[in-house]
Protein backbone atom coordinates (compact mmCIF):
# COMPACT_ATOMS: atom_id res chain seq x y z
CA UNK A 1 0.00 0.00 0.00
CA UNK A 2 1.31 3.26 -0.99
CA UNK A 3 0.71 6.59 0.82
CA UNK A 4 2.03 9.27 -1.68
CA UNK A 5 2.52 8.85 -5.88
CA UNK A 6 4.35 10.55 -8.25
CA UNK A 7 5.39 10.91 -11.66
CA UNK A 8 9.18 10.45 -12.26
CA UNK A 9 11.66 10.12 -15.21
CA UNK A 10 13.47 6.75 -13.92
CA UNK A 11 16.39 6.10 -16.12
CA UNK A 12 16.86 1.73 -16.93
CA UNK A 13 19.59 -0.12 -18.65
CA UNK A 14 22.93 0.29 -17.29
CA UNK A 15 22.40 4.00 -16.59
CA UNK A 16 19.50 3.46 -14.31
CA UNK A 17 21.85 0.57 -12.57
CA UNK A 18 24.28 2.64 -11.93
CA UNK A 19 22.60 5.39 -10.64
CA UNK A 20 20.87 2.88 -8.37
CA UNK A 21 24.28 1.73 -6.99
CA UNK A 22 25.36 5.26 -6.58
CA UNK A 23 21.89 5.76 -4.37
CA UNK A 24 21.85 2.50 -2.79
CA UNK A 25 18.40 2.35 -4.11
CA UNK A 26 16.87 0.53 -7.21
CA UNK A 27 13.45 2.30 -7.52
CA UNK A 28 12.42 -0.07 -10.54
CA UNK A 29 13.24 -3.09 -8.44
CA UNK A 30 12.04 -1.59 -5.31
CA UNK A 31 14.76 -3.32 -3.21
CA UNK A 32 18.49 -2.04 -1.61
CA UNK A 33 21.38 -2.09 -3.68
CA UNK A 34 24.75 -2.34 -2.36
CA UNK A 35 27.03 0.94 -2.81
CA UNK A 36 30.64 0.92 -4.36
CA UNK A 37 33.08 1.04 -0.85
CA UNK A 38 36.43 1.71 -2.58
CA UNK A 39 35.96 5.74 -4.32
CA UNK A 40 37.38 7.30 -1.12
CA UNK A 41 34.03 9.15 0.18
CA UNK A 42 31.59 8.39 2.05
CA UNK A 43 29.10 7.32 -0.25
CA UNK A 44 26.68 5.88 2.07
CA UNK A 45 26.15 9.44 4.23
CA UNK A 46 26.16 11.84 1.46
CA UNK A 47 22.93 10.42 -0.33
CA UNK A 48 21.18 9.11 2.55
CA UNK A 49 18.73 11.65 2.13
CA UNK A 50 18.23 11.38 -1.94
CA UNK A 51 17.84 7.48 -1.49
CA UNK A 52 14.29 7.17 -0.50
CA UNK A 53 13.08 8.45 -4.02
CA UNK A 54 15.77 6.62 -6.18
CA UNK A 55 17.45 7.49 -9.13
CA UNK A 56 15.05 9.69 -10.24
CA UNK A 57 13.52 13.23 -12.01
CA UNK A 58 10.60 14.45 -10.71
CA UNK A 59 8.15 15.60 -13.25
CA UNK A 60 4.87 15.22 -10.92
CA UNK A 61 6.38 16.12 -7.36
CA UNK A 62 4.89 13.64 -4.83
CA UNK A 63 1.08 14.00 -3.80
CA UNK A 64 -1.71 12.23 -1.65
CA UNK A 65 -4.67 11.01 -3.67
CA UNK A 66 -7.77 13.38 -2.65
CA UNK A 67 -10.90 11.62 -1.43
CA UNK A 68 -12.75 9.70 -4.37
CA UNK A 69 -9.47 9.10 -6.17
CA UNK A 70 -8.00 5.46 -6.20
CA UNK A 71 -4.47 4.63 -7.74
CA UNK A 72 -6.10 2.39 -10.18
CA UNK A 73 -8.05 5.77 -11.29
CA UNK A 74 -4.76 7.79 -11.37
CA UNK A 75 -2.99 5.35 -13.10
CA UNK A 76 -5.48 5.11 -16.06
CA UNK A 77 -5.28 8.89 -16.33
CA UNK A 78 -1.31 9.20 -16.23
CA UNK A 79 -1.27 6.82 -19.00
CA UNK A 80 -3.87 8.48 -21.03
CA UNK A 81 -1.74 11.49 -20.24
CA UNK A 82 1.60 10.40 -21.64
CA UNK A 83 0.32 8.61 -24.59
CA UNK A 84 -0.57 12.28 -25.73
CA UNK A 85 2.82 13.12 -25.20
CA UNK A 86 5.66 12.81 -27.48
CA UNK A 87 9.48 11.58 -26.73
CA UNK A 88 11.71 13.77 -25.84
CA UNK A 89 15.15 13.73 -26.67
CA UNK A 90 17.92 16.04 -24.64
CA UNK A 91 21.50 16.01 -26.17
CA UNK A 92 22.96 15.24 -22.63
CA UNK A 93 22.95 14.96 -19.25
CA UNK A 94 26.03 17.01 -16.61
CA UNK A 95 26.79 16.26 -12.92
CA UNK A 96 26.57 19.78 -11.95
CA UNK A 97 26.92 21.29 -8.14
CA UNK A 98 23.52 23.08 -6.87
CA UNK A 99 24.19 24.69 -4.51
CA UNK A 100 25.42 21.94 -1.58
CA UNK A 101 24.45 19.09 -3.61
CA UNK A 102 24.82 17.42 -6.92
CA UNK A 103 23.35 16.33 -9.44
CA UNK A 104 22.53 15.67 -13.31
CA UNK A 105 21.06 18.30 -15.20
CA UNK A 106 20.39 18.52 -19.06
CA UNK A 107 22.26 20.72 -20.99
CA UNK A 108 21.38 22.92 -24.47
CA UNK A 109 17.78 23.04 -24.63
CA UNK A 110 15.47 21.92 -22.10
CA UNK A 111 12.34 23.76 -22.89
CA UNK A 112 10.59 20.50 -24.13
CA UNK A 113 11.07 18.97 -21.20
CA UNK A 114 9.39 21.61 -18.92
CA UNK A 115 6.57 21.73 -20.89
CA UNK A 116 5.74 17.97 -20.82
CA UNK A 117 6.21 18.83 -16.85
CA UNK A 118 3.69 21.57 -16.65
CA UNK A 119 1.52 19.61 -18.99
CA UNK A 120 1.73 16.04 -16.69
CA UNK A 121 1.41 18.75 -13.33
CA UNK A 122 -1.99 20.67 -15.06
CA UNK A 123 -3.92 17.06 -16.17
CA UNK A 124 -3.23 15.31 -12.92
CA UNK A 125 -3.82 18.10 -10.30
CA UNK A 126 -7.11 17.33 -9.94
CA UNK A 127 -5.76 13.51 -8.26
CA UNK A 128 -3.89 15.58 -5.61
CA UNK A 129 -5.35 16.30 -1.84
CA UNK A 130 -4.25 19.56 -0.64
CA UNK A 131 -1.16 20.28 0.94
CA UNK A 132 -1.08 19.76 5.00
CA UNK A 133 -0.15 22.93 6.75
CA UNK A 134 2.65 21.21 7.94
CA UNK A 135 3.54 20.25 4.73
CA UNK A 136 3.60 23.96 3.41
CA UNK A 137 5.40 25.13 6.57
CA UNK A 138 8.35 22.33 5.08
CA UNK A 139 7.76 23.86 1.64
CA UNK A 140 8.74 27.73 3.31
CA UNK A 141 11.48 26.87 5.16
CA UNK A 142 13.54 28.42 2.62
CA UNK A 143 12.10 32.10 1.69
CA UNK A 144 10.20 31.56 -1.59
CA UNK A 145 9.60 33.76 -4.40
CA UNK A 146 6.08 34.92 -5.37
CA UNK A 147 6.24 32.72 -7.97
CA UNK A 148 6.69 29.86 -6.26
CA UNK A 149 4.38 30.79 -3.64
CA UNK A 150 1.37 31.08 -6.78
CA UNK A 151 2.76 27.69 -7.41
CA UNK A 152 2.68 26.14 -3.86
CA UNK A 153 -0.91 27.58 -3.54
CA UNK A 154 -2.13 26.19 -7.10
CA UNK A 155 -0.56 23.09 -7.55
CA UNK A 156 0.87 22.39 -3.84
CA UNK A 157 4.84 22.27 -4.58
CA UNK A 158 6.58 25.80 -5.75
CA UNK A 159 9.28 24.32 -7.96
CA UNK A 160 6.82 23.67 -10.91
CA UNK A 161 5.50 25.64 -13.96
CA UNK A 162 7.98 28.58 -14.34
CA UNK A 163 10.07 27.56 -11.46
CA UNK A 164 10.44 23.66 -12.77
CA UNK A 165 14.46 22.86 -13.81
CA UNK A 166 14.92 19.17 -14.56
CA UNK A 167 17.43 17.52 -12.63
CA UNK A 168 18.24 14.24 -10.62
CA UNK A 169 19.76 14.39 -7.73
CA UNK A 170 22.66 12.16 -7.02
CA UNK A 171 23.63 13.80 -3.12
CA UNK A 172 21.94 15.87 -0.07
CA UNK A 173 23.86 18.91 0.98
CA UNK A 174 27.72 17.87 1.33
CA UNK A 175 30.43 19.63 2.76
CA UNK A 176 33.13 18.65 0.16
CA UNK A 177 30.33 18.67 -2.76
CA UNK A 178 33.20 20.22 -5.00
CA UNK A 179 35.33 17.05 -3.95
CA UNK A 180 32.44 14.43 -4.92
CA UNK A 181 31.85 16.20 -8.31
CA UNK A 182 35.26 14.32 -10.27
CA UNK A 183 33.97 10.91 -8.39
CA UNK A 184 30.55 11.26 -9.60
CA UNK A 185 31.48 11.91 -13.32
CA UNK A 186 34.20 8.91 -13.28
CA UNK A 187 31.57 6.37 -12.02
CA UNK A 188 29.03 7.44 -14.44
CA UNK A 189 31.00 8.20 -17.31
CA UNK A 190 30.92 4.81 -18.66
CA UNK A 191 27.08 4.55 -19.02
CA UNK A 192 26.00 7.85 -19.07
CA UNK A 193 23.96 8.07 -22.71
CA UNK A 194 24.21 10.71 -25.12
CA UNK A 195 22.15 12.19 -26.56
CA UNK A 196 19.07 11.21 -23.62
CA UNK A 197 15.85 9.48 -24.94
CA UNK A 198 13.35 10.21 -22.83
CA UNK A 199 10.42 7.95 -24.32
CA UNK A 200 8.32 6.86 -21.20
CA UNK A 201 7.62 8.31 -17.92
CA UNK A 202 6.77 6.12 -14.19
CA UNK A 203 4.21 6.23 -12.02
CA UNK A 204 5.74 5.46 -8.76
CA UNK A 205 4.24 5.29 -5.07
CA UNK A 206 5.76 5.55 -2.10
CA UNK A 207 5.61 2.82 0.90
CA UNK A 208 5.13 3.16 4.65
CA UNK A 209 9.00 3.19 5.13
CA UNK A 210 8.99 6.62 3.01
CA UNK A 211 10.83 4.17 0.06
CA UNK A 212 9.96 5.14 -3.45
CA UNK A 213 9.06 2.39 -5.94
CA UNK A 214 8.03 1.47 -9.34
CA UNK A 215 4.17 1.03 -9.97
CA UNK A 216 4.07 1.15 -13.56
CA UNK A 217 5.80 2.39 -17.12
CA UNK A 218 4.06 5.14 -19.39
CA UNK A 219 5.02 5.07 -22.49
CA UNK A 220 5.43 8.52 -24.21
CA UNK A 221 3.10 8.50 -27.46
CA UNK A 222 0.26 6.62 -29.15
Amino acid sequence: MFRRFAIYITPDGKFGAQGAAWLGWDILAGEPVAQPQSIGIDLAKITRRPRKYGFHGTVKPPMALGCGYTPDMLEAEARAVASRLSPIILNSLEVCIMGRMLAFVPSGDSAALADLAATVVRSLDRFRAPPTPEEQAKRRKRPLSPSQEHNLAQWGYPHVMDDFRFHMTLTGPANNVTGVLPVAVAHFAPVLPQPYVIDHLTLVGEDIDGMFHKITRLPLGA
